[in-house]
């Protein structure tokens, strides 16, 4: 029964994702500094903000305010394709990458986990990122990659001097540094992101008229979640054994996490800023710590507890089922149709609020949602 427990799970945490969730509280809050990353007023506006040394940008992306400015450039250059998505650039569907790097920082997971060095805690470098947290270290893949893709597709324009990341003081061959050494080490991944900034750019070339334009939000959706796939697939392996710094709560919990992802990539969730921050108020507020048990951590809301038991639940069906529950899933939500539905189910679930296994495998069933294949992998 696994898989079919993995499927509840998976709605549970998708219910809690929804747009259709969200509270008008987020909307009030949008305008206020609590919607935004912390620092994001202090982090660089744009390129040309960052350090300029021997004709290179030389941007550190082991301090968070500097990482941070890079998910900002990113942000400011490709407003002018969302502005049909809401005022403010609040629609910008890469607000997930620096709201989730927000969340890492606000919440201790960008520190020194080892608490060897001072890095990334207050009394010492509060704005230090640690090389042995795995979350900054997955991070990394999801904010130096995507930013030098934008700067390969030429979502900046010409620059004039070459773009240069600083290397971390451990595990330097773990990293890239500039377009042409991430090009030579991760040549896929790059184009993946690239993909991403060269459709936007594209929509803008291709609008028929003046006042037009060719963008589609779903495709946008797509070739972003394909590429944030991608770097957490090529960064996972890698950084394996900086799990050992963490709890294992804390561990398990970046491992579910990591995989989950999938399963929210194959329905195009917008990760816009009202979406992504009404989400993230489920997330565990801080690391968890031996002794944290699911689903009674006390100091975590009911809802906090329930998501992190689905999370866990769902990467144990998929990890029993040998990721066939995941193959089930992204075929389930292969087509636009198969998402609609999907979005569909969903929304009736969030608005019943009943979450009784045989009735959500009932609506499933209805829905059409189930296949010869799930009911043969029930035992």
């Amino acid at each position: 029964m696994w898989p079919y427990f993995g499927i509840h799970a998976l709605l549970i945490v998708t219910v809690t994702l929804s747009p259709s969730t969200a509270t008008t509280q987020s909307e009030k809050d949008a305008t206020g500094e609590a919607a935004y990353p912390p620092l994001w007023d202090l982090a660089p506006e744009s390129i040309m903000d960052f350090l300029v040394k021997n004709n290179k940008i030389v941007i550190d992306a082991w301090n968070y305010q500097e990482r941070l400015g890079m998910y900002k450039n990113l942000l400011n250059s490709s407003a002018k394709y969302f502005t049909a998505f809401g005022s403010q650039n609040f629609g910008n569907i890469l607000w997930g990458l620096p709201l989730q790097h927000g969340w890492q920082f606000r919440t201790g997971r960008l520190a020194d986990p080892s608490s060897v060095t001072s890095c990334g805690y207050e009394g010492g470098d509060l704005l230090c990122i640690s090389v042995r947290s795995w979350w900054s270290c997955m991070n990394y893949y999801l904010s130096v990659i995507p930013f030098l893709g934008a700067v390969e597709a030429g979502l900046f324009g010409q620059l004039q001097y070459e773009i240069e990341i600083l290397p971390p003081e451990e595990q330097r061959d773990d990293f890239c540094y500039s377009v042409a050494d991430c090009r030579s080490h991760f040549p896929k991944l790059m184009d993946d992101w690239k993909d991403y900034f060269e459709y936007l750019l594209s929509t803008e070339h291709r609008a028929m008229s003046p006042g037009t334009s060719s963008f589609k939000l779903d495709h946008a959706l797509h070739l972003m979640w394909r590429a944030h796939v991608a770097s957490v697939a090529y960064a996972l392996p890698k950084f394996q054994d900086s799990l050992k710094y963490l709890s294992d709560p804390e561990a398990n919990f970046g491992e579910a996490w990591a995989d989950t992802v999938d399963f929210i990539a194959a329905t195009h969730f917008s990760t816009d800023l009202l979406t992504t921050n009404d989400f993230q108020t489920f997330l565990p507020q801080r690391m968890l710590v031996e002794g944290d048990v699911l689903p009674s951590i006390s100091d975590f809301s009911p809802q906090q507890n329930r998501v992190l038991l689905s999370i866990r639940a769902l990467h144990k069906a998929n990890q029993l089922t040998g990721g066939l529950l995941l193959k089930l899933w992204q075929k389930m939500m292969s087509t636009e149709e198969g998402r609609k539905m999907g979005r569909n189910l969903i929304e009736y679930l969030a608005s019943s609020q009943n979450f009784d296994p045989v009735e959500i495998y009932n609506d499933l069933k209805g829905a059409g949602l189930t296949a010869p294949c799930f009911l043969r992998i029930q035992h």
